[in-house]
């Protein structure tokens, strides 16, 4: 089932992500830190965060990069965040079938779960594809745009093929989502001395045998937040 989720998804917004265009870049923290504060930018994070939570689907790749990696300057950001209800959730994910009742208690846990980290990118999909199964398409396209846009924003910082062209993520669940999403089958996983995840993949048709992902702001807000408590 999790695999057809993600495929779903990914689908119901794929010619909307390949009709933007996006920027290959190194994500440049000090200027999104300082962008988002600025209350006469288009990009004030409070202002930006309003429309996010209402699920306004007219927000762009752009404001979604400042949004995702922005997070990382609000108090509640966890670098390492673990879904209070994820061992509630766990048991919907090895089901094939969803009936109604595990419909509601997969879509009450989800929303509450992103109802704390709005870039819950593994309930963001479930939710959606609940909506999906219920035939509200509306609310699935909403929840489902937040997903894309997520993605999107990290698919921009670069092409994962280096360390030096890593995906920029801000949780390193995101890097499985990524390796689902695009259908990896994952071997194993190493940490490089440039702070780099290196997710070692089954080589297949297209001959990528890993993707690299950069959890440089990860570590940095950890050993921030380590140094505080230590104090």
């Amino acid at each position: 089932m999790k695999q057809a989720l993600f495929i779903l998804i990914f689908q119901l917004g794929l010619s909307s992500l390949h009709a933007q265009e996006i920027t290959l870049s190194v994500s440049n923290y000090d200027s999104i830190a300082t962008t988002i504060r600025d209350s006469t930018s288009s990009y004030y994070y409070p202002k930006l965060f309003s429309r996010l939570l209402q699920y306004d689907t007219t927000l762009n790749v752009e404001e979604y990069k400042m949004l995702y990696f922005g997070y990382t300057f609000q108090p509640e950001y966890e670098p390492y965040w673990r879904s209070p209800y994820e061992d509630k959730l766990a048991k919907y994910y090895q089901m094939t079938t969803l009936n109604e009742q595990d419909q509601d208690s997969l879509a009450f846990y989800a929303l509450q779960s992103i109802s704390i980290n709005p870039f819950d990118l593994r309930q963001l999909n479930s939710l959606a594809y609940v909506y999906h199964l219920k035939g509200d398409e509306e609310t699935a396209y909403k929840i489902s745009h937040r997903f894309q846009r997520i993605i999107a924003a990290i698919i921009s910082t670069g092409d994962g093929q280096t360390c030096q062209s890593a995906f920029h993520v801000i949780s390193t669940g995101h890097e499985y989502v990524i390796l689902n999403l695009f259908q990896f089958q994952f071997v194993s996983q190493l940490l490089t001395t440039d702070f780099c995840d290196l997710l070692r993949v089954k080589k297949d048709q297209r001959g990528i045998d890993g993707i690299y992902f950069n959890i440089k702001r990860i570590w940095d807000i950890n050993a921030a937040n380590t140094k505080i408590m230590n104090k």
